[in-house]
């Protein structure tokens, strides 16, 4: 089993009986669905809100009964991934261009879990490029504004190296920062600009990290 494996499984325990549970995307989320799907199988009746079309696929077929984040009050646990956790429990996400449908979802959850393996946790987020999703009408004028505050932007690709494009129909920049100094206050300028949908800086948002290391799986409750 690998380490990934390890950790979607493990959070998978903490999905109980009659829960509405956002199912995060990314290649350590694919085991948590797989693991719910068995559970599942095996009579446990819970309902999924999905954060891409990727997911909302994969529990499809695994027949995890899901509903639209229109139609729940509130979700009461979602597992998802993470690009980087700081040490001091920051995330940066996004990396597999769902950044937008994750936050909606996490904001609207009593509880979040990020399950992660050691290679994402760091001192300080931004090693890992920063996305930001934006609209696509005249989006040359963000690129433009990023560069010219030096925050070494790329504009994200496919594989047939066309613009990509979100699930919400959106473009990702992504910021090579390096480094971030102050997170909350990087959030709050991205938040103020006109054409930003949003961005991949999770802060103060998780509850619980379940970590993966090679021989073990370390659970970090966070708040």
């Amino acid at each position: 089993m690998n380490v990934k494996q390890m950790v979607g499984e493990k959070a998978a325990e903490y999905v109980k009986e009659g829960m509405t549970v956002g199912l995060g995307t990314g290649s350590t989320a694919y085991y948590l669905v797989e693991a719910l799907g068995k559970r599942v199988k095996e009579g446990l009746k819970i309902t999924g809100v999905t954060t891409s079309t990727r997911t909302k696929e994969q529990a499809e077929a695994l027949n995890i009964p899901l509903v639209d984040l229109n139609d729940v009050k509130k979700i009461d646990l979602t597992i998802d991934g993470s690009d980087e956790v700081s040490e001091n429990h920051q995330g940066i996400k996004g990396g597999g261009g769902a950044l937008l449908f994750e936050k909606l979802v996490a904001n609207a959850s009593d509880k979040v879990i990020w399950i992660v393996d050691d290679s994402k946790m760091v001192k300080t987020l931004g090693a890992f490029p920063l996305p930001v999703e934006i609209v696509s009408f005249g989006y040359k004028q963000l690129f433009r504004l990023f560069e010219s505050k030096n925050l070494h932007p790329e504009l994200r690709l496919d594989e047939s190296k066309e613009i990509y494009v979100t699930d919400g129909g959106h473009y990702i920049i992504d910021l090579h920062l390096g480094a971030i100094e102050d997170p909350h206050e990087l959030a709050s300028w991205l938040d103020g600009l006109t054409g930003v949908v949003e961005h991949g800086l999770f802060l103060d948002m998780v509850n619980t990290v379940i970590v993966g290391h090679e021989t073990a799986v370390e659970v970090l409750d966070v708040r």
